[in-house]
């Protein structure tokens, strides 16, 4: 969540910010009057009080010295009375800005480009060499159902659209993908978690999921309980309304979940293949640090994730998401987009954000300094999108009879 006193202190510099982010200007206006009444009603609520603290203490001197208290309980007795309603007041408005402020976006850091859309993210840089074929690459899906690992028809009868099954030889690479990427990130000193796969709607709205995205999430019926969308949601939260040690941090962490996500608003995209399904396995990392390390350890997240690729033999390149692609919780984002060539183009297959301390406000994540309590910053990345890595391989490993070869790194895991 934004930092409603930094708003209130200084509403023209937020305001800029989220305007960057594509947050409408009646949205912020709103935002403005509430934010300006609540603090006009609580000035008044501090006078009301300091005045009748005033007269409580004239209240003794009166009895003592034998004066008419009536006159002098009656003022008290208003004051209270009006205290009481402008307490209340200042209850909703707060209520009602916390309740705005819960789905404003995060603000951008000062280096991310502006942008309206995708098309106008930056690479920074290229990493790998494409392979070059003799003949013409087929894309994953043609290669799945020649090769017979990939099952479109029986998880679409299983389920429904955008499911799918893996079969043999697809489905040990899978499960040999996860356990490589665990040890590959816990050599570089994250510790491994293994959590819940559902998450009740406190632990989502503390990374940002609720209330904005609840319509891609998928609901238990009769629960306060949602499949989660990404082990993001569940590692940030193991530490959701707690006060750390200092020298806990930074905390590096990963697991591997399944994720779901009903892919609202995504109708027509993707419809072949693995690239965008409503379940997938991915292997995940977060960062828990102190404000000064969050820097060091977004670089240090960026690199795990692109080493990882190079170890697979997968170029891919490092893109800067614009501010008009830039994800609701994120304050800046890396996006790793490996190179495909059945679909001759880099896609997305990790996302690396800094978070600063957006979501540490909304979960209440705290660290001790001396005497004071500190808001975290958290930062999560993919490491990678386990399907998608099955892709890249798929693609960029294929014969031309149409086998496919297994990265060398991953043998021992086959």
């Amino acid at each position: 969540m934004i930092d409603i006193k930094a708003l209130q202190k200084d509403f023209e510099a937020t305001a800029n910010a989220l305007l960057r982010k594509k947050v409408e200007q009646k949205t912020l206006d709103n935002l403005k009057a509430i934010s300006e009444q609540a603090k006009e009603k609580r000035q008044q609520m501090e006078d009301v009080t300091a005045e009748q603290n005033k007269l409580s203490k004239e209240f003794g001197r009166y009895k003592k010295e034998g004066l008419d208290i009536a006159p002098l309980q009656a003022n008290i007795n208003e004051l209270k009375n009006k205290k009481q309603v402008l307490e209340e007041e200042v209850r909703q408005l707060e209520d009602e800005l916390t309740s705005i402020a819960l789905s404003i976006p995060n603000l951008p850091d000062e280096e991310v480009p502006n942008g309206q859309d995708e098309e106008e993210n930056v690479v920074i840089a290229t990493v790998g060499e494409k392979p070059q074929f003799s003949f013409e690459p087929k894309e994953h899906w043609d290669l799945g159902e020649q090769n017979g690992w990939l099952d479109f028809e029986r998880g679409v009868k299983l389920a429904k659209s955008r499911f799918s099954a893996m079969r043999g030889t697809a489905a040990r690479l899978e499960r040999a993908l996860i356990n490589y990427m665990l040890d590959f990130n816990r050599q570089r000193g994250f510790e491994e978690w293994y959590v819940p796969f559902m998450a009740n709607s406190n632990t989502l709205q503390g990374t940002g999921q609720l209330p904005k995205f609840e319509d891609d999430l998928f609901k238990i019926d009769g629960e306060d309980l949602y499949l989660i969308p990404t082990a993001e949601v569940s590692l940030t939260n193991l530490y959701n309304d707690e006060i750390l040690s200092s020298d806990e941090l930074p905390m590096l962490l990963t697991s591997y979940t399944p994720c779901f996500r009903k892919e609202a608003g995504s109708a027509g995209r993707d419809t072949r293949g693995l690239i965008r399904q409503h379940q997938f396995d991915k292997v995940e990392m977060v960062a828990i640090t102190k404000p000064e390390q969050s820097d060091e350890v977004f670089e240090k997240m960026v690199n795990c994730a692109s080493d990882l690729l190079t170890s697979l033999g997968l170029a891919h390149q490092k893109v800067m998401l614009c501010t008009g692609d830039l994800g609701f919780s994120a304050a800046k984002t890396i996006d790793l987009e490996v190179w495909l060539p059945g679909q001759n183009k880099y896609r997305e297959i990790s996302s690396i954000s800094n978070t600063r301390e957006f979501q540490s406000r909304r979960a209440k994540i705290r660290y001790k300094d001396g005497k004071k309590n500190i808001l975290t910053h958290t930062l999560n990345g993919s490491s990678l999108a386990v399907g998608r890595t099955l892709v890249a391989i798929m693609e960029n490993y294929q014969q031309e009879d149409g086998t496919i070869k297994i990265p060398t790194v991953l043998e021992k895991y086959m």
